[in-house]
Formats: C-alpha cells, sequence, structure tokens
C-alpha cells in the first residue's frame, strides 16, 4: 500500500464574469440589498465536512443553527476529504471545507481557492474496528494477516493514514476491498461483512454500542490533523470556522473523541 498516492488538482471552473452592460443597468437598483459578493449566499450556510466529523459537525450545526436564527443552515455534507476536494475543484459551492488531513487542504489552495487561512482545529488517529466483543481476538495489526479486513483507499486521508501505520508497524495487507471514505469502512464491520477494519478512533466512538476498538502500539506515531477553512471569504463560513475553534466547539470535538492538535 503507497501511503504517499496523489491525486492531481484540477482547476476549478472561474465563476460568471458580470453580466452585459444593459442587465447591470437593470439590475442597479438592487444593488446593495447583499454585501456577500465573494462568498456564498450570506443567510445560507454550506458546509463541506470529512466523513470521519459527521457526529461532531452535525452537532455544531445545530449549535450554529440555533445561535443564528436568520441563517438558513444546510445539512452537513459529508464524505471522504478527496472526494469532497474534488466537487469544490469542479466549481461545487461551499462556505466551509473541513478536511482530514493537511494534504487534502493544500489541493484547494492549488486549485485557486482562497484557504490560506486554514487553521489546524483537531486531531485523530487510527485503531482497529471490531465487532463487540471482539470475536477474532484481535490484539494487534499482525492478527490480521489471514482476516478479511477492510481500509480506506489511499486517496482518502484515511487511506494514507492507515498505510502509513502498516509501514510503521512492517506489516503488509491484503483488504478485501479500498473505501472512498472511512465512514464506509466502520459500516462494513457493522453489518458482519468482515472481521476488521482500520478507522480513526472517533468513528468507534460514534459507534460505541457495535463496535471495539483495539488500539495499535503503533497508533500515536501516525496522528492525522484536521484543517478547517472558510472558502472564498464567505463572512458565514467565517462565523462557523469561529465557532469550531471556540471553547464551545473544543468541547463538542473532545466529546466526540477528537484530540486537540
Amino acid at each position: 500500500m503507497n501511503p504517499l498516492g496523489k491525486v492531481a488538482a484540477r482547476a476549478r471552473p472561474s465563476r460568471a464574469s458580470a453580466g452585459a452592460l444593459a442587465g447591470v443597468l437593470a439590475l442597479a437598483g438592487l444593488a446593495g440589498c447583499s454585501d456577500d459578493t465573494t462568498g456564498g449566499d450570506s443567510g445560507r450556510l454550506t458546509v463541506f465536512a470529512a466523513a470521519s466529523l459527521q457526529g461532531a459537525f452535525t452537532e455544531l450545526a445545530e449549535v450554529f443553527a440555533q445561535a443564528h436564527p436568520e441563517v438558513t443552515v444546510a445539512p452537513v455534507v459529508f464524505d471522504g476529504s478527496s472526494t469532497l476536494a474534488t466537487q469544490l475543484e469542479e466549481g461545487a459551492e461551499a462556505d466551509v471545507f473541513a478536511s482530514a488531513d493537511e494534504t487534502t487542504m493544500g489541493r484547494i489552495t492549488a486549485a485557486g481557492l482562497d484557504a490560506a487561512d486554514a487553521a489546524l482545529f483537531a486531531t485523530n488517529t487510527l485503531v482497529i474496528a471490531v465487532p463487540q466483543g471482539n470475536p477474532r481476538g484481535v490484539a494487534a495489526l499482525s492478527d490480521l494477516i489471514g482476516l478479511d479486513v477492510v481500509v480506506c483507499s489511499v486517496e482518502v486521508p484515511c487511506g494514507r493514514a492507515a498505510g502509513a501505520l502498516l509501514d510503521v508497524a512492517g506489516e503488509t495487507l491484503t483488504p478485501v476491498s479500498l473505501e472512498q471514505n472511512v465512514t464506509a469502512v466502520a459500516e462494513r464491520v457493522v453489518s458482519g461483512e468482515v472481521d476488521a477494519g482500520l478507522v480513526y478512533a472517533t468513528d468507534v466512538v460514534a459507534r460505541q454500542d457495535e463496535l471495539d476498538a483495539v488500539v495499535p502500539a503503533q497508533a500515536a506515531d501516525v496522528v492525522s490533523s484536521y484543517p478547517i477553512v472558510a472558502l472564498d471569504a464567505s463572512e458565514v463560513g467565517q462565523q462557523f470556522v469561529d465557532l469550531v475553534l471556540s471553547a464551545e466547539g473544543r468541547d463538542v470535538l473532545t466529546r466526540h473523541g477528537f484530540g486537540t492538535p
């Protein structure tokens, strides 16, 4: 498994240019109705977030909605960080992007999006997710040899982290499948389709009634850092970022199992 697999960034299509002069004149009377010319709709918040953030960011979005009743908070879009980055590169609109690693955030900057002010807000480490009771008696990465195991694809942060963890441990796995986000890995273990999977510690916290976590001895050697940014100078996006970075946001993240950068 190559933990250094890279996905080439594609340039994001430019936003629509200004209309013809006649159209501008016709709309002149509406000038000043909105002061948000660079980000998304100032009355609507759209957040793209790594799949591993689902529990924490769903709660934070609810906190934000209660504090900002004037803003329509769209359901947070959760997926693999690389999948979300590709959507942004191709022109998808979002006010906030939260990635599970700095490499993927770097793609956003390379694509011409304003992500220069990205801030680290959480950390995570990998664990071996097993069904409750650990029926196969897994105690270490070496115990996964010969079992049905699933991990993330190397194109996404959890896959790169898994590759790095296995390299540190000197182990080689032949997974039965490579998933595009860590949620899919966890769900395959929950369903009983596989014996184990490499997921973030937070994914087991979110499913503690269904999964147990086996912490590899090398887990602390591979720490994933999560950056967040308000895209295109979105004012409402920056307000959400400020919440995530606040003491209240830290409390929510800690309860969901995330570490402090």
